[in-house]
């Protein structure tokens, strides 16, 4: 069985034709002060963003959830291509440190169409078809699916 076929079984999609330019979408995706406008569905918000956009580069955040709940999200970018591919994890917790439980995998795409259109493309591949499940029943669909209207209104307002 080739490796990509074995990681489709873990795997959840996003895609989406935007009418916002792939240089938007990405400046959306790496401003530390544009985060918490998009980056969760309401009422869930981020804070305290530090990212350093690079391959190698380390990433945190905290989600805030409406009662109070603070989830810290730390992670490394594993890829990043200006303007057209970030790739990050949270396998690591800083500069190869592992963390205690690695969930997945995240790669977002953008691919320009030309006269201001991106195919977006997010994927969220995980460890294990455990987690792949569990990311589902959170509402992955649904969420992600928010965060990406509201990147896209962010988007066209740059």
């Amino acid at each position: 069985m080739p490796l990509d076929t074995a990681a489709e079984d873990r795997d959840l999609v996003l895609e989406r034709i935007i009418d916002v330019s792939a240089e938007k979408l990405y400046t959306c995706w790496t401003t530390p002060e544009l985060m918490p406008e998009w980056f969760c569905p309401k009422p869930w918000t981020v804070s305290n963003v530090r990212l350093d956009v690079r391959t190698g580069g380390n990433s945190y955040m905290e989600m805030n959830g409406p009662n109070g709940e603070v989830i810290p999200q730390p992670g490394v970018y594993l890829e990043v291509v200006p303007n057209q591919k970030i790739v990050f994890t949270d396998a690591f917790t800083q500069a190869w440190k592992p963390s205690d439980k690695p969930f997945m995998v995240g790669i977002v795409t953008f691919e320009d169409l030309g006269d201001g259109k991106t195919r977006y493309r997010a994927v969220a591949r995980h460890w294990t078809v455990e987690d792949k499940t569990a990311h589902e029943q959170m509402g992955f669909h649904e969420g992600w699916g928010i965060a990406t209207d509201q990147l896209t209104a962010l988007a066209k307002t740059l």
